[in-house]
């Protein structure tokens, strides 16, 4: 095949540090706005981007440019150094992620979720949702690193 061809879709998670609830109001369309231009930046599309004050959620077709540690490094570590040109001094990301892949028959479905963040948490705690995906995905993981 002369051609190399790609589509890969993954949703993304990460949180604040110590999941602290500083991602509201004005500053949540900002940033969000702000993700996409990074991720659009790196060659890769943000399908859907929502979340609460102490996480967000990305939808992506990725780059197949770019591997998937330096593209969460340079999204985080651009994004952390933005809020904190906007005043928040102490702001930092938690140092994991989860990085879940997605098939395009399920696109759909994924973007409903994420457009649906608000009201999924009034009844799950981020604990809980990051647990399900860990399980649904089969990803093995020590729960006392998880939320360091």
């Amino acid at each position: 095949m002369g051609q190399s061809l790609h589509q890969s879709y993954t949703h993304l998670v990460f949180s604040t540090k110590d999941r602290q609830p500083l991602i509201n109001g004005e500053i949540e369309t900002e940033l969000y706005a702000y993700l996409a231009g990074i991720t659009r930046d790196l060659e890769t599309t943000a399908i859907a981007i929502n979340g609460m004050p102490d996480h967000v959620h990305l939808l992506l077709r990725t780059n197949k440019n770019i591997a998937d540690a330096a593209f969460i490094k340079q999204l985080k570590g651009s994004s952390s150094k933005w809020m904190k040109e906007k005043g928040m001094s102490d702001f930092k990301w938690q140092g994991g992620y989860g990085w879940f892949s997605v098939s395009a028959q399920n696109l759909e479905q994924a973007r409903g979720y994420l457009a649906k963040q608000k009201e999924h948490h009034k009844v799950v705690s981020f604990q809980d949702e990051f647990r399900s995906f860990l399980k649904k995905c089969e990803v093995e993981y020590d729960e006392k690193y998880v939320w360091e």
